[in-house]
């Protein structure tokens, strides 16, 4: 009997132990993690209660929204939505999805303290207890308002490029996949070689030349001297739509990413042939 005491008691004594060291070790991590979250400074990384009121705020919070910890805890987190999304129910739905579907991801305005936006990248995961209950929501925000505008920016500037190359019609100005295949076309191709975009892109640049160049391999060799030397220039009789020759001075430039990978090329041509008649003359 008093074996069997010392055997309850021995096991009672290590159980006690090792759930005390559990314990210690989950306050110890809670501890960091806290650490953790607080430091973060670039993103906004808070807690809200299953009704959206917020119950903690981290340093990035604070940084890039502009509040105190004591300014927002106990408010609801639509506070940071504009007007007009709070109107139409967006946070409400933010947290349904939440709810829900296990997460929910968007990209909007938000709104400062001082009533200022900026554009955020917003994640909300659900946080659940064991049994599967709702004990509130995980939400982690980015200031994403200078990326958008660099995006936009870039935007832009393409858009006046399109512009730019569109409009000049005395240059046929295109662009060819790393194979040769035509994947934009400008008016000043369509004045120039006879064929709308429509009916050009998807096609191989290898049809504006002649017959016995296409068997000779000058196109390809043409794009085969741009990718190896940088650039290929010439000039030699071209194929319009209706079948009729002109005297073209060609310019082909390989398109590479920053890693050096080859996208494409960019092709110039223009029509001499008035120029070339009134020097033979």
């Amino acid at each position: 009997f008093l074996f069997a005491m010392f055997l309850l008691w021995r096991n009672h004594h290590r159980t006690v132990t090792v759930t005390r060291e559990l314990a210690e070790s989950a306050v110890i991590l809670a501890e960091e993690l806290n650490l953790l979250i607080d430091g973060a400074q670039d993103y906004a990384i808070y807690m809200l209660d299953p009704t959206g009121c917020i119950v903690s705020w981290n340093a990035g919070a604070r940084r890039f929204k502009g509040y105190e910890a004591d300014e927002i805890i106990g408010q609801h987190f639509s506070r940071f939505y504009t007007a007009e999304d709070q109107a139409s129910g967006v946070p409400a739905l933010a947290l349904y999805t939440a709810e829900h579907d296990g997460r929910f991801e968007a990209q909007g305005w938000r709104v400062r303290k001082g009533d200022t936006r900026f554009w955020a990248s917003v994640v909300i995961d659900p946080i659940r207890d064991p049994s599967g209950q709702l004990l509130g929501f995980a939400k982690i925000t980015r200031d994403m308002t200078e990326q958008r505008s660099a995006r936009e920016a870039l935007r832009h500037s393409e858009e006046r490029f399109r512009l730019l190359v569109d409009s000049v019609t005395d240059y046929a100005i295109y662009m060819l996949d790393p194979v040769g295949t035509v994947t934009s076309w400008n008016r000043g191709a369509e004045r120039c070689k006879g064929y709308s975009a429509d009916e050009i892109v998807g096609q191989n640049f290898s049809r504006f030349y002649s017959e016995e160049d296409r068997i000779a391999g000058l196109p390809s060799r043409a794009l085969h001297t741009a990718e190896q030397e940088g650039r290929f220039e010439a000039e030699g009789w071209r194929i319009r739509k209706d079948g009729t020759r002109f005297w073209a001075n060609v310019v082909i430039d390989p398109i590479r990413d920053p890693l050096g990978q080859l996208h494409g090329f960019a092709k110039v041509t223009r029509d001499l042939t008035e120029r070339r008649e009134a020097q033979r003359a």
